[in-house]
C-alpha cells in the first residue's frame, strides 16, 4: 500500500493533484488507515500516468473522466479520443487564425501610426490605439 505522498512521487504528480483526482471520480477512492491516511494500491500508478499524459495532450479533467469512464465500464475509448483530439485540434486552428487576424490588425495598425506621424497629425492619447478602432 501507498500512501498519498508516495504515489504522487512514483506517478511525478504532486499529492494535491491525486487528491484532486480523487475528488474528481478521476481514481477510485483509496483505502484509509485507522488513522485516516490514505492508502493507495500499485494499480493506481498506471492511471495517474495516463491522467497526466492526457492533461500534456491538452484534455481537461472532466474529458479524461469521461474516457475512463469508459474504459472502467468495459468499452475501448479510442474512437471517443479520437473525436476529442479532432475537436481539440479544430479548436486550436480557430485560435491560430483568430491570432493571425489580431497580428494583421495589430500590424496595419503600427503602419497607420507611422504614417500618422509623418503627417504630422497629432493624437488626443496615443494615434496607434485611436486609429486602431476607427
Amino acid at each position: 500500500m501507498l500512501t498519498v505522498g508516495r504515489i504522487a512521487a512514483q506517478a511525478g504528480l504532486t499529492p494535491k493533484a491525486v487528491r484532486l483526482y480523487e475528488a474528481g471520480g478521476l481514481i477510485d477512492p483509496p483505502e484509509r488507515t485507522a488513522a485516516g491516511y490514505r492508502t493507495y494500491t500499485e494499480e493506481t500508478v498506471p492511471v495517474l500516468g495516463f491522467i497526466r499524459q492526457a492533461q500534456a495532450l491538452g484534455l481537461s479533467l472532466k474529458e479524461i473522466k469521461d474516457i475512463l469512464d469508459l474504459q472502467r465500464s468495459g468499452e475501448q475509448p479510442c474512437g471517443f479520443v479520437t473525436d476529442l483530439l479532432d475537436r481539440h485540434l479544430a479548436d486550436i486552428d480557430r485560435r491560430i487564425a483568430d491570432l493571425e487576424a489580431l497580428r494583421s490588425t495589430l500590424r496595419h495598425a503600427r503602419a497607420q501610426a507611422d504614417q500618422a506621424v509623418d503627417r504630422g497629425e497629432g493624437a488626443v492619447v496615443c494615434r496607434i490605439i485611436e486609429s486602431a478602432v476607427g
